[in-house]
Protein backbone atom coordinates (compact mmCIF):
# COMPACT_ATOMS: atom_id res chain seq x y z
CA UNK A 1 0.00 0.00 0.00
CA UNK A 2 1.00 3.50 -0.76
CA UNK A 3 1.51 6.00 2.41
CA UNK A 4 -0.15 9.17 1.79
CA UNK A 5 1.52 12.51 2.67
CA UNK A 6 -0.95 12.52 6.20
CA UNK A 7 -4.70 12.98 6.48
CA UNK A 8 -4.76 16.62 5.05
CA UNK A 9 -2.79 16.02 2.43
CA UNK A 10 -4.82 13.28 1.39
CA UNK A 11 -8.32 15.18 1.05
CA UNK A 12 -6.72 18.01 -0.73
CA UNK A 13 -5.28 15.18 -3.27
CA UNK A 14 -8.97 13.33 -3.33
CA UNK A 15 -10.29 16.55 -3.97
CA UNK A 16 -7.91 17.79 -6.87
CA UNK A 17 -8.47 14.34 -8.40
CA UNK A 18 -12.49 16.36 -8.18
CA UNK A 19 -10.59 18.81 -11.18
CA UNK A 20 -8.46 19.51 -13.69
CA UNK A 21 -5.18 19.84 -12.37
CA UNK A 22 -3.55 23.18 -12.21
CA UNK A 23 0.22 22.06 -13.75
CA UNK A 24 1.54 22.15 -17.48
CA UNK A 25 4.04 20.62 -17.81
CA UNK A 26 5.91 17.30 -18.10
CA UNK A 27 4.78 16.47 -14.26
CA UNK A 28 2.55 14.17 -13.64
CA UNK A 29 2.89 12.10 -10.32
CA UNK A 30 6.30 12.06 -7.45
CA UNK A 31 7.00 9.29 -5.96
CA UNK A 32 10.02 8.97 -3.08
CA UNK A 33 11.94 6.54 -1.28
CA UNK A 34 13.68 6.27 1.90
CA UNK A 35 15.90 4.04 3.53
CA UNK A 36 14.36 4.51 6.80
CA UNK A 37 11.58 6.28 7.59
CA UNK A 38 10.23 10.09 7.29
CA UNK A 39 9.72 10.55 10.86
CA UNK A 40 13.62 10.90 11.87
CA UNK A 41 13.19 14.79 12.07
CA UNK A 42 16.39 14.92 9.95
CA UNK A 43 17.30 13.12 6.67
CA UNK A 44 14.01 11.54 5.94
CA UNK A 45 11.88 14.08 6.93
CA UNK A 46 13.44 17.24 5.02
CA UNK A 47 12.66 14.50 1.85
CA UNK A 48 8.96 14.46 3.27
CA UNK A 49 8.79 18.08 3.10
CA UNK A 50 10.31 18.13 -0.57
CA UNK A 51 7.30 16.21 -1.47
CA UNK A 52 4.98 18.62 0.63
CA UNK A 53 6.47 21.35 -1.47
CA UNK A 54 5.74 19.41 -4.72
CA UNK A 55 2.65 18.85 -4.36
CA UNK A 56 1.16 22.47 -2.97
CA UNK A 57 3.10 23.88 -5.83
CA UNK A 58 2.44 21.85 -8.65
CA UNK A 59 -0.99 20.68 -7.65
CA UNK A 60 0.13 17.01 -8.31
CA UNK A 61 -0.17 13.43 -6.59
CA UNK A 62 3.01 12.81 -4.12
CA UNK A 63 3.73 9.40 -2.78
CA UNK A 64 6.06 7.81 -0.08
CA UNK A 65 7.81 4.64 0.72
CA UNK A 66 9.64 3.28 3.37
CA UNK A 67 12.19 0.75 4.27
CA UNK A 68 13.58 0.86 0.59
CA UNK A 69 17.18 -0.57 1.01
CA UNK A 70 17.90 -3.14 -1.23
CA UNK A 71 17.66 -3.85 -5.35
CA UNK A 72 15.02 -5.86 -5.26
CA UNK A 73 11.87 -4.06 -2.58
CA UNK A 74 13.41 -1.01 -4.75
CA UNK A 75 12.53 -2.51 -8.18
CA UNK A 76 9.11 -3.34 -6.84
CA UNK A 77 8.33 0.48 -5.37
CA UNK A 78 9.50 1.21 -8.86
CA UNK A 79 6.79 -1.04 -10.70
CA UNK A 80 3.93 -0.02 -8.66
CA UNK A 81 5.34 4.06 -9.00
CA UNK A 82 4.98 3.47 -12.63
CA UNK A 83 1.40 1.84 -12.51
CA UNK A 84 0.49 5.04 -10.43
CA UNK A 85 1.68 6.89 -13.26
CA UNK A 86 4.23 8.04 -11.32
CA UNK A 87 6.99 10.08 -14.09
CA UNK A 88 9.84 11.65 -11.35
CA UNK A 89 11.26 9.49 -8.62
CA UNK A 90 13.39 10.70 -5.90
CA UNK A 91 15.26 8.28 -4.57
CA UNK A 92 16.76 9.50 -0.71
CA UNK A 93 19.96 8.19 -0.62
CA UNK A 94 23.09 7.68 -2.01
CA UNK A 95 22.77 4.12 -2.46
CA UNK A 96 19.51 4.77 -4.55
CA UNK A 97 22.44 5.73 -7.84
CA UNK A 98 23.22 2.30 -8.15
CA UNK A 99 19.52 1.11 -7.42
CA UNK A 100 18.65 3.41 -10.33
CA UNK A 101 21.37 2.98 -13.04
CA UNK A 102 20.50 -0.96 -13.22
CA UNK A 103 16.72 -0.36 -13.58
CA UNK A 104 15.84 2.91 -15.01
CA UNK A 105 16.51 1.55 -18.19
CA UNK A 106 13.20 -0.29 -18.09
CA UNK A 107 11.24 2.58 -17.75
CA UNK A 108 12.34 5.49 -20.21
CA UNK A 109 9.40 7.26 -18.99
CA UNK A 110 10.25 7.68 -15.32
CA UNK A 111 13.12 10.36 -14.69
CA UNK A 112 15.09 9.23 -11.42
CA UNK A 113 16.61 11.35 -8.79
CA UNK A 114 18.89 10.27 -6.21
CA UNK A 115 21.69 11.59 -4.18
CA UNK A 116 25.46 11.97 -3.62
CA UNK A 117 25.80 8.79 -6.30
CA UNK A 118 26.76 8.44 -9.62
CA UNK A 119 24.00 8.97 -12.22
CA UNK A 120 25.29 7.00 -15.63
CA UNK A 121 21.84 7.09 -17.85
CA UNK A 122 19.90 9.58 -19.67
CA UNK A 123 16.74 9.34 -17.37
CA UNK A 124 18.86 9.35 -14.28
CA UNK A 125 20.25 12.36 -12.20
CA UNK A 126 22.28 12.53 -8.71
CA UNK A 127 21.98 15.61 -6.42
CA UNK A 128 25.27 16.49 -5.07
CA UNK A 129 25.74 18.82 -2.15
CA UNK A 130 28.84 20.93 -2.20
CA UNK A 131 29.43 20.18 1.33
CA UNK A 132 33.05 21.03 2.22
CA UNK A 133 32.40 24.76 2.46
CA UNK A 134 29.83 23.94 4.96
CA UNK A 135 31.74 21.96 7.09
CA UNK A 136 34.27 24.63 7.25
CA UNK A 137 31.81 27.35 8.53
CA UNK A 138 30.66 25.23 11.05
CA UNK A 139 34.48 24.63 11.91
CA UNK A 140 35.11 28.47 12.24
CA UNK A 141 32.36 28.78 14.97
CA UNK A 142 33.30 25.87 16.45
CA UNK A 143 36.62 27.03 17.58
CA UNK A 144 35.98 30.30 18.25
CA UNK A 145 33.42 29.01 21.15
CA UNK A 146 35.93 26.33 22.23
CA UNK A 147 36.97 27.23 25.75
CA UNK A 148 39.33 24.05 25.47
CA UNK A 149 40.53 24.56 21.95
CA UNK A 150 39.74 20.70 21.68
CA UNK A 151 36.52 20.29 19.43
CA UNK A 152 35.64 17.13 17.16
CA UNK A 153 34.05 15.83 14.36
CA UNK A 154 31.91 12.85 15.16
CA UNK A 155 31.32 11.62 11.50
CA UNK A 156 29.57 8.69 9.89
CA UNK A 157 32.03 7.58 6.84
CA UNK A 158 35.39 9.11 5.83
CA UNK A 159 34.44 9.79 1.99
CA UNK A 160 32.14 12.64 3.51
CA UNK A 161 33.68 16.29 2.30
CA UNK A 162 32.37 18.28 5.46
CA UNK A 163 35.13 16.69 7.88
CA UNK A 164 38.16 17.96 6.10
CA UNK A 165 36.41 21.55 5.46
CA UNK A 166 35.64 21.74 9.43
CA UNK A 167 39.35 20.65 10.19
CA UNK A 168 40.56 23.08 7.67
CA UNK A 169 37.71 25.97 8.97
CA UNK A 170 38.44 25.37 12.77
CA UNK A 171 42.74 26.18 12.27
CA UNK A 172 41.25 28.98 9.59
CA UNK A 173 39.85 30.68 12.66
CA UNK A 174 42.32 29.75 15.44
CA UNK A 175 45.61 27.59 14.90
CA UNK A 176 45.97 26.71 17.95
CA UNK A 177 42.63 24.25 17.79
CA UNK A 178 43.21 20.34 17.87
CA UNK A 179 40.55 18.89 16.02
CA UNK A 180 39.44 15.05 16.83
CA UNK A 181 37.88 13.11 14.63
CA UNK A 182 35.93 9.69 14.96
CA UNK A 183 33.68 7.57 12.47
CA UNK A 184 31.00 5.12 13.58
CA UNK A 185 30.75 3.95 10.26
CA UNK A 186 27.54 4.05 10.21
CA UNK A 187 24.70 6.75 9.76
CA UNK A 188 22.34 5.16 12.26
CA UNK A 189 24.40 3.44 15.42
CA UNK A 190 23.65 6.32 17.92
CA UNK A 191 24.88 3.43 20.85
CA UNK A 192 28.67 3.97 18.93
CA UNK A 193 28.25 7.47 18.57
CA UNK A 194 27.14 8.33 22.21
CA UNK A 195 30.19 6.32 23.29
CA UNK A 196 32.63 7.79 20.82
CA UNK A 197 30.75 11.73 21.74
CA UNK A 198 31.76 10.39 25.42
CA UNK A 199 35.56 9.80 24.60
CA UNK A 200 35.56 13.14 23.11
CA UNK A 201 33.86 15.06 26.12
CA UNK A 202 36.24 13.19 28.67
CA UNK A 203 39.21 14.33 26.37
CA UNK A 204 38.68 17.66 26.42
CA UNK A 205 36.52 18.52 23.79
CA UNK A 206 33.74 21.07 23.89
CA UNK A 207 32.27 21.30 21.12
CA UNK A 208 31.40 18.22 19.01
CA UNK A 209 30.09 18.45 15.55
CA UNK A 210 27.51 14.99 14.86
CA UNK A 211 28.17 15.09 11.05
CA UNK A 212 25.49 11.64 10.72
CA UNK A 213 22.02 12.51 10.24
CA UNK A 214 20.80 9.28 12.16
CA UNK A 215 23.04 9.84 15.05
CA UNK A 216 23.31 13.67 15.71
CA UNK A 217 20.06 14.18 17.26
CA UNK A 218 20.64 11.44 20.64
CA UNK A 219 24.24 12.94 20.80
CA UNK A 220 23.31 16.51 20.63
CA UNK A 221 20.79 15.48 23.66
CA UNK A 222 23.82 13.48 25.36
CA UNK A 223 25.91 16.81 24.95
CA UNK A 224 24.11 18.91 26.52
CA UNK A 225 23.22 17.23 29.35
CA UNK A 226 27.17 17.49 29.92
CA UNK A 227 27.40 21.38 29.56
CA UNK A 228 28.99 21.13 26.37
CA UNK A 229 28.55 22.40 23.20
CA UNK A 230 27.90 21.18 19.17
CA UNK A 231 27.19 22.20 15.51
CA UNK A 232 23.69 21.15 14.27
CA UNK A 233 23.94 18.83 11.24
CA UNK A 234 21.59 18.70 7.71
CA UNK A 235 18.57 20.61 9.76
CA UNK A 236 18.47 23.65 12.10
CA UNK A 237 18.82 21.79 15.08
CA UNK A 238 18.78 24.79 17.79
CA UNK A 239 15.46 23.97 18.66
CA UNK A 240 17.27 21.55 20.50
CA UNK A 241 18.71 23.87 22.99
CA UNK A 242 20.04 27.30 21.90
CA UNK A 243 22.83 27.50 24.70
CA UNK A 244 23.82 23.96 23.00
CA UNK A 245 23.73 24.17 19.44
CA UNK A 246 26.30 27.46 18.24
CA UNK A 247 24.28 26.40 14.84
CA UNK A 248 23.59 24.11 12.49
CA UNK A 249 25.00 23.31 8.87
CA UNK A 250 21.67 23.13 6.94
CA UNK A 251 20.92 20.95 3.67
CA UNK A 252 18.09 22.31 2.07
CA UNK A 253 16.59 19.15 0.59
CA UNK A 254 13.45 20.08 0.03
CA UNK A 255 14.11 23.03 -1.23
CA UNK A 256 16.33 21.34 -3.91
CA UNK A 257 13.36 19.08 -4.65
CA UNK A 258 11.21 21.60 -5.49
CA UNK A 259 13.79 23.23 -7.04
CA UNK A 260 14.26 19.63 -9.53
CA UNK A 261 10.75 19.12 -9.43
CA UNK A 262 10.18 22.83 -11.79
CA UNK A 263 13.34 22.19 -13.40
CA UNK A 264 11.86 18.67 -15.02
CA UNK A 265 8.32 20.71 -15.31
CA UNK A 266 10.06 22.59 -17.97
CA UNK A 267 11.79 19.99 -19.53
CA UNK A 268 15.14 21.57 -18.22
CA UNK A 269 16.37 18.94 -15.25
CA UNK A 270 19.76 17.75 -16.70
CA UNK A 271 20.92 13.87 -16.42
CA UNK A 272 24.25 13.06 -14.51
CA UNK A 273 25.49 14.78 -11.73
CA UNK A 274 24.90 18.21 -10.94
CA UNK A 275 26.01 19.79 -7.86
CA UNK A 276 24.93 22.61 -5.31
CA UNK A 277 26.75 25.00 -2.85
CA UNK A 278 25.85 28.02 -0.62
CA UNK A 279 25.36 29.90 -4.09
CA UNK A 280 22.44 28.12 -4.86
CA UNK A 281 20.83 28.67 -1.85
CA UNK A 282 20.15 25.39 -0.55
CA UNK A 283 22.76 25.31 1.84
CA UNK A 284 23.49 27.54 4.57
CA UNK A 285 24.22 27.94 8.22
CA UNK A 286 21.58 28.30 10.87
CA UNK A 287 20.21 30.24 13.69
CA UNK A 288 22.75 31.14 16.04
CA UNK A 289 22.68 30.40 19.86
CA UNK A 290 22.66 33.61 22.14
CA UNK A 291 25.89 32.60 23.34
CA UNK A 292 27.45 33.94 20.07
CA UNK A 293 28.54 37.10 19.92
CA UNK A 294 26.39 39.20 17.22
CA UNK A 295 29.63 40.99 16.04
CA UNK A 296 31.42 37.26 15.39
CA UNK A 297 28.01 36.92 13.60
CA UNK A 298 27.69 39.72 11.39
CA UNK A 299 31.73 38.54 10.50
CA UNK A 300 30.66 35.11 10.02
CA UNK A 301 27.66 36.27 7.19
CA UNK A 302 30.19 38.64 5.71
CA UNK A 303 31.97 35.58 4.80
CA UNK A 304 29.57 33.33 3.78
CA UNK A 305 28.97 36.42 1.62
CA UNK A 306 32.16 36.94 -0.33
CA UNK A 307 32.23 32.75 -0.85
CA UNK A 308 29.04 33.11 -2.70
CA UNK A 309 30.28 35.48 -4.40
CA UNK A 310 33.87 34.66 -5.42
CA UNK A 311 33.99 30.87 -3.84
CA UNK A 312 36.95 31.37 -2.00
CA UNK A 313 36.65 30.24 1.80
CA UNK A 314 38.38 32.43 3.95
CA UNK A 315 42.40 31.61 4.66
Amino acid sequence: MFNRLGIILLCLLLLGACGETKTTGKLQKVGLLVPETVNDQVWGTKGYKGMLKIQSKFNVDVFYKEGMNSQAVVERAVKEFAQKGVNLIFGHGSEYAEYFNNISKDYPEIHFVSFNGDAKNPNTTSLNFKAHAMGFFGGMVAAHMSKTNKVGVLAAYEWQPEIEGFYQGALAENKQTHVSIEYVGNWDDEKKAIQLANQMLENGVDVVYPAGDGFNVPVIEEVKGQGSYVIGYVSDQSDLGESTVLTSTIQQVDTLYEKVAEQYNDGKLKSGNLSFDFQDNVISLGNFSPLVSKDFIGEMNRKIDKYKETGKLPK
